[in-house]
């Protein structure tokens, strides 16, 4: 679909909006429905909650063609990585806006109409989208890292097919530069590149391994420094 069109974007974007809010409302309405013994109204607002929700996935999905999954079976790992990696940077964007910008407003706006109540509402889920924010970019972080896990692990397959089938061990050295040598963990393979560093971690890039505090724990499964070593990577050709 052409989306060129900007008021035909807008729109979409309301539509989406419109939809997703009243699966929300109407979810609402069925928790009040229960609570006060109709259980048939009750069903009713969620059975039509549902179908909002379909009505906004249809219209995400024009939006954002680029995360319609088809047939999972005919991607490559990098394809799904890439898509999963597109939801997180949404995610991470609509919270920050929210925590940087629709809140505070908002807050602000209570608090100089003396609605008090709503003021503190307000910045309670400035802090809340602020801590799923986190989350959100820790998680995108934690993909990024776990692609050179991957291609890491793709290539010592490969070596060790080469091997059965009759080649030679590939020669593989750490190297002695301290600014660019890798270092690996034992428990689950992250490699720590001192080029990159780790700045989720406070580490910033150009830091040597040596360099990182003791207390550095590794950001996929936690491991402390100790169980690194460094890496021994292929000798360039």
């Amino acid at each position: 679909m052409d989306l060129s069109n900007f008021t035909t974007l807008q729109n979409l974007e309301a539509a989406f909006a419109g939809e997703s809010m009243a699966n929300r409302k109407y979810l609402f309405f069925a928790e009040v429905a229960r609570k006060l013994g109709f259980k048939d109204l009750a069903k009713l607002f969620r059975e039509t909650a549902e179908q909002e929700t379909e009505h906004a996935f249809a219209h995400f999905e024009l939006l954002h063609p680029e995360l319609v999954v088809e047939n999972p079976e005919a991607l490559t790992d990098e394809q799904k990585r890439e898509i999963v990696s597109r939801c997180l940077s949404l995610a991470i964007e609509g919270e920050t806006y929210e925590y940087t910008t629709m809140y505070p407003n908002f807050a602000a706006d209570a608090a100089r109409d003396r609605d008090h109540p709503a003021a503190a509402e307000f910045l309670k889920q400035a802090q809340e989208s602020s801590e799923h924010a986190g989350t959100f970019r820790a998680a995108a972080h934690r993909f990024g890292l776990l692609k050179f896990i991957e291609n890491y692990h793709a290539d010592r397959y490969t070596e060790a097919l080469e091997i059965l089938n009759g080649g030679e061990p590939t020669t593989r050295v750490a190297s002695e530069d301290p600014n660019t040598r890798k270092w690996i963990c034992r428990q689950c393979s992250m490699i720590y590149d001192p080029v990159t560093g780790d700045p989720d971690s406070g580490i910033a890039a150009g830091t040597p391994f040596e360099a990182i505090p003791d207390d550095w724990h590794c950001p996929i499964c936690g491991a402390s420094k100790k169980t690194f070593i460094p890496l021994e990577e292929k000798l360039a050709a």
